[in-house]
């Protein structure tokens, strides 16, 4: 089992004001004022209890609320999330970890088999209130199974809230909307932005269900989300020096997908790229394509491009910075939409 250094999370004072903390910490104290708010929302996974989680997310949560309501599972995915359809089943409102996002897959037929279907199946009468977290992505160095990016698999599925989280302030508002919400949710947490320290204030709540615009632009859209967040607002700082205005959106809820917040702005700007670090065969960046063709073809200046992981499994750490995406292969697919064809890795 891989154990990673505490990314310096502690739990959290109750507090309604601004305070500056890292995403870490973010969740950690959005998981404490759910479990404070809520008698009926427990916490389950693998050493989330006495060790506080592999990165350190719960940390001191079982001491505060007890074993009965932070509970340390056996070492079996399916279990964790078939235990937890159970209680969904029974009122409670479970919150899963799922250890690594490679480990997400003894579950797979749980969650698309159960939690995403029990509502329809049951004419309505049953709902799933169940949160799902996943650390995922790559760029820690970790070994295999260790820095998956599965996200693709579960929005495909109907049933299933799929968002994902870029920044302290909306690790914070969305774990507790997801918590909140009656739907099962599957969180994705980009591993790597564990430590990016952010202002977080705890009375602003997320809506589940939109894209949030980051940066306006005028040149290019610049879709992203997840870990690539942050690399796609490095990007369009980085594109100023080249005259380029470049509208970045945080897709955030990959499912339902906010295809409204996407084509309002490649209407005003006429250009899409699209980036995200899981593979691009049949992928969200695909989806996010093709839905903006649908919705807005005649506004589009140029075809659209993406910018993604390769399609193979997911490399050894030491060549791990080849495969994630990073700004010079963005801008140079941001390049290819104006019509420049020189290449920033060639150069």
């Amino acid at each position: 089992m891989t154990t990673t250094p505490n990314p310096a999370v502690t739990t959290a004072q109750a507090t309604t004001q601004t305070t500056t903390m890292t995403m870490a910490a973010a969740l950690n104290a959005a998981l404490r004022d759910a479990l404070e708010a809520d008698p009926d929302v427990l916490l389950i996974g693998e050493d989330i209890g006495t060790l506080g989680g592999v990165f350190r997310i719960t940390d001191g949560l079982k001491d505060r609320f007890g074993a009965d309501r932070v509970i340390d599972s056996p070492l079996a995915e399916s279990g964790i999330i078939g235990t937890s359809v159970g209680m969904a089943y029974r009122g409670m409102r479970p919150v899963c970890e799922i250890q690594f996002d490679g480990f997400v897959y003894p579950a797979f037929d749980q969650i698309v088999a159960q939690v995403a279907r029990l509502h329809y199946r049951t004419g309505g009468t049953v709902q799933m209130p169940l949160t799902i977290r996943i650390p995922f992505g790559g760029g820690i160095g970790a070994v295999e199974h260790h820095s998956e990016s599965p996200e693709a698999y579960f929005a495909h599925t109907p049933g299933l809230r799929v968002v994902t989280v870029a920044d302290p302030q909306d690790a914070y508002s969305t774990m507790r909307a997801a918590i909140e919400c009656s739907d099962p949710v599957m969180v994705f947490e980009p591993k790597r932005r564990y430590w990016s320290k952010g202002e977080v204030d705890t009375t602003v709540t997320a809506d589940l269900s939109s894209a949030r615009v980051l940066r306006t632009g005028t040149d290019a859209t610049l879709v992203a989300y997840g870990p690539l967040v942050v690399t796609a607002l490095e990007a369009a700082v980085a594109a100023e020096d080249d005259g380029i205005s470049l509208e970045v959106i945080d897709l955030r809820s990959l499912s339902p997908l906010d295809r409204q917040t996407v084509a309002a702005s490649v209407r005003r700007t006429g250009r899409l790229v699209v980036t995200h670090e899981a593979p691009g065969n049949v992928s969200l960046s695909s989806e996010v394509i093709a839905s903006a063709v649908e919705d807005c073809f005649d506004h589009l200046e140029a075809a659209p491009e993406r910018v993604t992981g390769f399609d193979t499994p997911y490399p050894p750490a030491a060549v791990e910075d080849h495969y994630l995406p990073g700004i010079d292969r963005i801008l140079d697919a941001v390049d290819r939409t104006l019509g420049r064809r020189n290449s920033r890795e060639a150069a």
